[in-house]
């Protein structure tokens, strides 16, 4: 099982926020070609690191990432 992000719902988030994905990738620790990836929906991500991207967009796990 992987949990891969909501690209739509994830940059309008993080836009929304008024966050690039620099900005994303200094608050959660992650690389910015990994917030990249992420957006694309290329790479998958581990459930602490969805909640820490959940918690820092301010929005519920599963309204910005999908179990596939």
């Amino acid at each position: 099982m992987r949990i891969k992000a909501k690209t739509q719902e994830f940059v309008k988030a993080r836009v929304w926020k008024g966050l690039s994905q620099r900005d994303l990738a200094r608050l959660s620790g992650l690389s910015h070609s990994y917030i990249s990836l992420l957006e694309r929906s290329v790479k998958s991500v581990g459930p602490s690191t969805a909640k820490k991207l959940s918690d820092i967009l301010e929005k519920q796990v599963d309204e910005l990432f999908r179990l596939e």
